[in-house]
């Protein structure tokens, strides 16, 4: 595959990824680091080139969610500060450990939470405008195994927030624009420890997230609550039973 060529793939790629992500909140990394992932790349380059690209690509999407007026800014610092602090301790670790056993963690948590979003969408909750007390530890945890795994921030605190009762839309612009620092700290830690890696990948990600971003914002928007709930109830799911598959064979 020529370089352009390569650099129209990922470029597609991206596109898709953010679009998913912008407008349900999940998904860009898992799907970015999965085909990384499969072309052979190892799992710390896979994961350096997944956050090089989602500085970005988050950002754009991040404030893309504020001028829409999704950005719950007290959520937001609850979960970037221990977020960051998680990536970087994840993104130091993934250097020097296997990163197979996240998947053997994720993927139960993956399908129950799918689960109970799925019931949950059947459901007409008022609600909360209180910000849970243990999003500080959940940040945490979503930076941490956002390094180590090439992806799973979004996963972990948009569905629990959600599963909590928090407002979808305003869940998943705050978790974007925080997202954009937490991949930055994990992004710097890899580059001092294993260099920029593939710059094609990286742009082709960057790009076509950039140009998806605006369009992921609006979705998320104008979706209605309870099929925002559904849709991410079927996209944690599918994303468990991937992992499943992967892990039997």
């Amino acid at each position: 595959m020529t370089p352009v060529a390569e650099f129209f793939t990922y470029a597609a790629v991206g596109a898709a990824a953010q679009l998913i992500d912008g407008s349900l909140g999940m998904a860009y990394g898992v799907t970015s680091a999965g085909m990384l992932l499969s072309l052979g790349m190892p799992p710390a380059m896979a994961s350096a080139s997944v956050h090089y690209a989602e500085t970005f690509t988050s950002g754009a999407s991040g404030v893309s969610h504020w001028l829409a007026g999704n950005v719950r800014w007290r959520l937001f610092f609850m979960l970037v500060i221990p977020g960051v602090i998680g990536a970087v301790i994840g993104a130091h670790l993934l250097t020097h450990l296997p990163s197979h056993w996240v998947r053997v963690l994720l993927t139960p948590y993956l399908l129950l939470i799918g689960l109970f979003l799925l019931l949950r969408a059947r459901r007409s909750d008022v609600f909360r405008t209180d910000v849970p007390r243990d999003t500080v530890p959940l940040g945490l945890l979503a930076g941490f195994l956002d390094a180590v795994g090439g992806g799973g921030w979004s996963a972990l605190t948009v569905t629990t927030l959600v599963a909590r009762k928090l407002e979808p839309r305003r869940v998943i612009g705050s978790v974007h624009l925080a997202k954009c620092v937490v991949s930055a700290a994990a992004a710097a830690t890899f580059l001092l420890s294993i260099g920029a890696g593939k710059y094609v990948v990286m742009l082709g990600l960057i790009v076509g997230g950039v140009v998806a971003a605006p369009f992921g914002a609006l979705l998320a928007r104008r979706m209605p609550p309870r099929l925002a709930t559904l849709l991410a109830g079927l996209t944690v799911f599918g994303l468990g039973i991937n992992n499943a598959i992967s892990l039997l064979r």
